[in-house]
């Protein structure tokens, strides 16, 4: 059974106090199985649940004219679908952060790797309440993107063994590796569901 308390505790602490909390991250042990179980399902819900009730429930201008809605049936569709691909997309980036860890001087652990990825994620996906906010979403997907690369910056050194001097150019290649995954995610999910505003 998952502990709510602790989950809520660590997406606290890696918000408001990163630096102190990624080395409690990397010296815990941890299992992929695990990892997704305890946080990874649950924090990854929130931008499908959040887009789901905006398409269906709450509705979005289209075209600024008058206010759509997605039929409640394909806007779950798209959801499990955007939801889906979400935890795969977590896992494939993480397998390569892995491999790259070496090229930056880092150490391999494809369970560090995940953790990584999963933990840094976690500004974005708690930034997926912001898909309920008419005027605001870009704005806050785009602070929840940023302080997720921040994280990441954070964690690398910690994590994955980086030499500090080299976790920039480490962050940069995960990045464009991220934006690269995401696109493609948004391309499935639309071709699966059909294009959803707010949901991918």
């Amino acid at each position: 059974m998952v502990d709510l308390n602790a989950l809520l505790q660590r997406v606290r602490a890696l918000l408001l106090a990163p630096v102190a909390e990624w080395p409690v991250i990397a010296a815990e042990p941890a299992t992929p199985a695990g990892l997704y179980r305890e946080y990874i399902l649950f924090l990854a819900a929130i931008p499908a649940i959040c887009g789901f009730v905006k398409v269906s429930l709450i509705g979005y201008a289209w075209h600024g004219f008058r206010i759509y809605r997605l039929g409640i049936g394909a806007g779950v569709s798209a959801a499990l679908v955007f939801y889906a691909m979400t935890l795969i997309a977590v896992y494939v980036i993480a397998v390569i952060v892995d491999a790259l860890a070496p090229n930056f001087g880092g150490e391999q652990s494809r369970v560090q790797a995940l953790k990584l990825v999963a933990y840094s994620y976690t500004a974005s996906w708690i930034a997926g309440f912001g898909r309920l906010l008419p005027w605001l979403s870009a704005l806050v997907a785009l602070a929840g993107a940023a302080y997720s690369v921040y994280l990441l910056y954070l964690g690398l050194p910690t994590v994955m063994r980086v030499p500090a001097e080299r976790s920039a150019g480490y962050t940069a290649a995960i990045v464009i590796i991220a934006i690269v995954v995401g696109y493609l995610v948004e391309v499935i999910t639309g071709g699966i569901a059909g294009a959803v505003p707010g949901l991918d």
